[in-house]
Formats: C-alpha cells, structure tokens, sequence
C-alpha cells in the first residue's frame, strides 16, 4: 500500500512540477506580445516558423507570443495565461481538464497549429459534423496566417473532398468519419483509391466521450445483406411471456433469462421439444433469446425511440439520436420486430474497428475536455495518456449544494417540482438534467400543467439543440434535457445576446438540476459545468432515491436504515456516505466492464494490424503476382501475352479479394462465437482463454484459406489487360456499402426508469 501512495505522489507532483515549468514559459511569452505585434503577417508567421525549425518547438515563449498576436489580430481574441498553459500540455501530449466557458476552442487551434509547424499533420477529433465545420471555419484565420491549411470533414462530403480535405495540415472531423473512412480505405484495391492521408497528431476535443465513454463502440462497414430477424410467430409467443413466471430480469437490469416455467410455454407453443436440444440451441433459442431481450430489457423512449418508422437509437451518455447508429444485427431486427416495424438490413459485416483501436493507431493523441480527472484511470490504463488540471480563467462562483436524498422515487419527483417552481418564481433561469426521454416529457408536461413554459431538448428534438441551449441562460427559462445538453457550447447568462446578463446574474446565474445522480460521477460533474461559466454566478443540485438505478446497482450487497422526515427526505451524514459508496461501485463496474471488453477486443485488433500489413504490402509491391506464380506457374505461363501491369493489378484485386473476404468470415465467426462463449463457464472453463484460443486458431486456418482461394481463383478467372474477370466468376465486391456504430451495451446508461417504471415519474 504504502508503494501504491508513493506512485500516485510521485505522479501528482511531476504533473505539479510541468504545470508550473508550463506557467514560467507562458509568463515569459506575454512579455514578448507587444513587440512582435510589431511585426506583420509575413513576418510573424517566419518568426514562428523560427520556433518549430527541425521539426521540435525550441523557443516556446517566442512561439506562444506568436500565437497570441495572431489571434488577437485575426479573431479578435486575446488567449488567457490558461489558455497558453493549456496549449503547452497539449504539444507535450497530455488531456487537458478545462472547465466549461474557459475556451477550449481557442486552445485546441493553437495547439494544432503547433504540431503543424512542426511538419506534423494533426486530426482535431469532434464529436459531432456541427462542430467541426463550425471550428475549422472559426479557427480558419489564425492556421492560415502561419502559411498552413484547414479543412473540415463532415458526412456530407464525397470521396474527392475528403481526399482533398486529408491533405490539409489541420483537419477538423467528427470521430466517426475518421474511423468511417479508415474502414472504407481498408477495401481499396488500388492505392490512389485511398481518401485519408495518415495523420500524426489525434487531438480529441470531449477527450472523455471519444476516449473513455464511446471507446468501445465499434464503427462498422457492411455490404447488403438482410437482417436476421426472430419470425413473427417468435416475437409474437415471447409478447405474451410474464415477468417473474416466465422470465426473470437480473437486480441490475442488465440480464434476462426464461425460467423452467417459460421455457416449457415457449416449446409448446413453438411445437417443439426442447429449445436446448443440438438442432434448436443455436438458432431458435437465440432467436427467442433475442426476442425476449428485445422486450423485457430495451424500452422504447428510453433506449430508442421510433420515428417516421424507423428505429432510432438514444445515446445513453448524451439523451440523443444516436446518428447512424444499431445494435448488434439480431438484436435490432428483434426491436424492429417487436415493434412492427419493417425489418432493416443489417448486411454482411465486411470490416469493424472500436473508436479505442482507431485512436490506438496515432502516434501522438492528446485531448482536451472539462471532466478528465475522474477519468485518469482509464487514460492511464488503455492510452497511457497522462491528465493536466489547468486551473480556471476567473474564480468559480457557483455553489455546489449537497445532494437532496429522499426515501422513494415519488417522494424525490415531488422535490424536484416543488423547487423548480421556487427557483422559477425569483426568475432564475434552470436547467434540469434527466436521465432519458421518457422522463424529460413526464416532468415538462408536469411543470406545463403548473403553468411553467417548458424548453424540451432530448432525442426526439435534438435538431433544435443550438436554439434551445443559445436561450437556457435567459431570465425565467426552464429547460428539461436529458443528459449532454450543449456538450460543446457554451450557456449564456442573459439568453444568446447578454440582454438580461445583469437581471440573470442577480439571480444567482443559471441553476442545474440532476434528477439523479449517474454511474459516473463524471457524468454529474459534466452536467454541473453547465453552470458558473467564467466566474458567473451559479448553482447546481441533485436529487437522489434509495430506488433509483445508481443506488440499487451499487448498494444491493449493502443496506441503509434511517427514519426519513415527513416528506422522505433522508438528511444525514452517513445517508450521503452510502450514495458516494453507491456511486463507486457502478463506477467500478463499468471499469471492470471496459477492460473485460477491451481484453476481447485487443486480440482481433493486433490480428488486425496483420491484415493491415499484409494489405498494404499487396498494394505496395508485386507480392500478389510472385506469390501466385510460385503456387500456380503453369497459369502463369498462360498469361505470357497479358503485360506485366496488368497480371500484377489482376493477381493484387485477387488477393486482396479473398483476404477480406476470410477477415470478413473471421469477424463474423468471432462475433458469434463471443455471443456463446458465457456458456464455456459451465464446463469450467475460463471464456476469455477459451475465446483466445479460437481466435487464434481460426485465424491461422483464415490466412491459408485467403492463398488458398486466391490460388483457385487465380486458375480459374479470366484474366487479360483489363485485369481479373471477377464479376463473371461471382466474386464481385458488395454492390452497395454503408456504415454505421453499433451500441454494444445498449443498457449500460439506465437511469431511474427500468427500475421505478416509465410511467407518471412525477404524479
């Protein structure tokens, strides 16, 4: 124990020891800013140019004044002493913790511009198209005066723009094209083909969403295929199943399962024997499985919401539409099924990567967001990225108030009504974060019947989002969010024009509600930095339940027994120690749940980076030409009157058909075979060696197979000077490909509905 202190001590005050090396530079560069503004465009961009010479920024405070000059003159923007610390930790390759309205943009710009200068090309990593158009055109006047490009990419651009995007020194892009477009470059079979230039530089803008929330969320490319769906006659038996007779949910609302009772009520309706007999465990039992996932576990206007007859999922850290995201394939045509709804595609999974493994493949990563300490284990431990603590611009004005802990969730809603009517009375604006839809339009419809004008800003009206967060700082403004209202803009005091900035500050600033705390105690902070933006005023509280999620899930081996006041609350000191405790230990729980996964996921991603080499060595080289004569000399022998161009272009579309083909089948097989693997704990064995083991033999047996059907193909297909013939032997590429993000732990946010019930949260 008393080593594990000295570690984190020694950690504490190295980050203590940079910060204040990081301070010294910064004092000496605001000493320079009156004399290089002195200079013109031309010659402070050559001055800086000084700065980076050799590839390394030697002469920091030289370059920091640069910076600020040109900031000042080309937007108006005069950087904080933070802020020149901030760009500091990030050329050193640090996440920055900054708080909300300390100008995280300005930050991000000019340490980009840095990297840049340095001969890097850096990727400023968004996550969403809005902010990265929005800050590459903001931030365009500042790269340009030192002679570097910018670009943004969004979803809307074709493959001629990306490509010419990719090759600016700064570009601004959402995470998921990135990872889209890494996908769609790994199915080229020519390298002009290719949209992304590599980058050297990840800067993550939300570092905790994209590297810790989202990290495991898998970015896929598909090719047509229809979804598999359970059949009508499943979804309809499975419909009729009764909770706590037929099936059973787990305490944390996360597993379900048939009991024997159910079990017999499923095959006697299915007209079968036995659902775990060989011929039915690994197709009809998956399917009701899926089924009665489908309706016991994903609640709509909670986990997804249906919209002009489609299936849309929420984000369960944000309370949005998550954009272009499915669950697994089964699972989501069992949703779309229960619902009624046509049954999508789901496709052929031709190649998926994890947001994690996407950003493992830079050679620098470094972000920046405003909740990164409660975060630092999980950078440490799958980044190896180290946290700065930049300190505030201007003091922090709001109070944090201790958590309000009632008795039962009816008790708790009731509180919460009762204060917002009082807050809203003295004209305090307030914004209230709720946990998911269902319950942002239960308590507006509540406030609204009170006669209190109600802002709703969650999944089924995110498009409205700048609108209504631009409005949430003005006088009287009620705004009810699920959860990551604004994530990246900014909540004025006064409404989006400060018209009543000095009514709202006598106030007391904005005040933020939490209807209950979250299973991170990250999430909490992030929805408080709502509020007391650059020394305004401010006030944040939460509202707790010994029934919400949190406290059921992370108290069930535990109990508390206080009498509550006549109104439920729970005041006491040891009643706030066992909501902490609570909190704790749904954070460990994710924690345990990322590294399981991530233990999953590592293997397929270094077999990935094989194929990747492979890949880019048949692209490269004529490796696929020598290796197909060397097994196949007398088809080479045939082909003496076709030119060398095109038997190497023929023998590479060959090889690299086949070898993504098999990397194909192997995702596919791994992913079944990771669905079942729980089941190699009832005979004893451990599932991830078991899942190890398969995976490595299996992709031994791919990689033989790839040569193996590339050496028949090779014989077999017409091949002259317009290359293989693959078409016509059927073996053309998918016809039509898309991508999308799969929600692999669509459960992993419940709030308070699953446990309390959607319905009436707040009668």
């Amino acid at each position: 124990m008393a080593a594990f202190n000295w570690f984190w001590k020694a950690m504490g005050s190295s980050s203590e020891r940079n910060n204040k090396k990081s301070k010294s530079i910064v004092t000496d560069s605001e000493g320079l800013v009156e004399q290089l503004s002195l200079l013109d465009d031309a010659e402070l961009a050559a001055r800086a140019r000084v700065c980076a010479a050799g590839g390394v920024l030697e002469d920091k405070s030289t370059f920091l004044a640069c910076l600020a000059v040109a900031a000042q003159r080309k937007l108006g923007l005069k950087p904080y002493h933070v802020q020149s610390q901030a760009v500091l930790r990030l050329l050193e390759g640090d996440v920055i913790q900054m708080a909300t309205g300390e100008g995280k943009t300005l930050v991000g710009a000019m340490a980009a511009t840095g990297f840049a200068l340095t001969g890097k090309r850096v990727h400023v990593v968004t996550v969403n198209n809005y902010l990265a158009s929005r800050d590459a055109e903001w931030m365009r006047p500042l790269v340009e005066t030192f002679g570097l490009s910018v670009a943004s990419v969004t979803e809307k651009l074709s493959a001629d723009e990306r490509r010419s995007a990719y090759r600016s020194d700064i570009i601004y892009a959402p995470v998921n094209e990135l990872g889209f477009d890494v996908l769609r470059d790994n199915q080229i079979t020519a390298r002009e083909q290719a949209v992304q230039t590599p980058a050297d530089v990840a800067l993550v803008d939300e570092a905790d969403s994209v590297l810790v929330d989202e990290a495991l969320v898998p970015l896929v490319l598909a090719g047509s295929r229809k979804g598999d769906a359970p059949t009508g006659q499943i979804t309809d038996v499975v419909s009729r199943l009764r909770e706590n007779i037929d099936y059973h949910i787990s305490q944390d609302g996360r597993t379900v399962a048939l009991s024997d009772a159910g079990a017999h009520r499923v095959e006697k309706e299915l007209g079968i024997d036995s659902l775990y007999s060989e011929e039915n465990i690994g197709n009809v039992l998956v399917k009701v499985n899926l089924a009665l996932h489908a309706k016991a576990l994903l609640i709509r206007d909670i986990h997804y919401i249906v919209s002009g007859g489609e299936l849309q999922l929420i984000d369960a850290s944000k309370g949005r539409v998550a954009d272009l995201q499915r669950w697994p394939d089964g699972l989501q045509t069992a949703v779309e099924a229960k619902e009624g709804l046509e049954v999508s595609e789901g496709g052929r999974i031709l190649d998926t990567i994890t947001l994690q493994e996407l950003m493992r493949r830079y050679p620098t990563v470094c972000g920046m967001t405003g909740t990164a300490v409660e975060a630092t284990d999980q950078l440490r431990q799958f980044y190896d990225l180290h946290v700065s603590v930049i300190e505030r611009n201007k003091p922090l004005q709001r109070f944090d108030e201790q958590d309000r802990v009632y008795a039962t969730l009816a008790e708790k809603n009731h509180a919460i009504v009762q204060e917002i009517q009082t807050l809203h009375a003295t004209g305090q604006p307030v914004l209230v974060g709720t946990q998911d839809v269902a319950e942002s339009e239960d308590l507006a419809e509540v406030l609204g019947e009170l006669g209190i004008t109600v802002n709703v800003l969650n999944a089924k009206n995110d498009e409205e989002e700048a609108r209504i967060i631009a409005e949430a700082g003005d006088e009287g403004r009620v705004t009810v969010s699920t959860q990551m209202a604004g994530r990246g803009t900014d909540i004025k005091l006064g409404g989006a024009d400060g018209r009543d900035r000095e009514t709202v500050v006598a106030s007391g600033g904005l005040a933020v509600i939490g209807t209950s705390k979250h299973r991170t105690a990250r999430l909490d902070n992030q929805l408080r930095g709502r509020s007391g933006r650059q020394g305004d005023p401010g006030l944040s509280m939460f509202f707790v339940s010994l029934e919400d999620d949190v406290v059921a899930q992370g108290g069930e081996d535990d109990s508390l027994v206080i009498k509550p006041a006549p109104d439920g609350r729970l005041d006491a000191k040891r009643v706030y120690d066992f909501i902490s405790h609570c909190q704790r230990v749904t954070e460990g729980q994710l924690l345990e749940i990322h590294a399981q996964t991530w233990k999953y996921n590592q293997l397929l991603a270094d077999q990935r980076v094989i194929i990747d080499k492979r890949r880019a060595n048949l692209l490269d080289t004529d490796q696929a030409w020598q290796e197909l004569t060397a097994r196949a000399p007398e088809r080479a022998a045939e082909l003496a009157d076709v030119s060398t161009d095109a038997k190497i272009t023929a023998a590479r579309e060959i090889m690299l058909f086949h070898l993504d083909m098999a990397w194909a089948d192997h995702l596919e097989m791994m992913d079944d075979v990771r669905e079942s693997i729980h089941l190699r704990a009832i005979a004893r064995e451990t599932p991830i060696d078991e899942y190890h083991r398969i995976a490595v033999r299996e992709f031994k047996e791919l990689a033989q197979r790839a040569v193996d059907e590339a050496v028949e193909t090779f014989t077999t297909v017409e091949i002259d000077e317009a290359g293989a013939h693959m078409d016509d032997s059927g073996l053309a590429r998918p016809s039509a490909t898309w991508t999308y993000m799969v929600s692999d732990n669509p459960l992993a946010g419940s709030g308070n509905s699953v446990i309390g019930g959607i319905g009436n949260l707040f009668r």
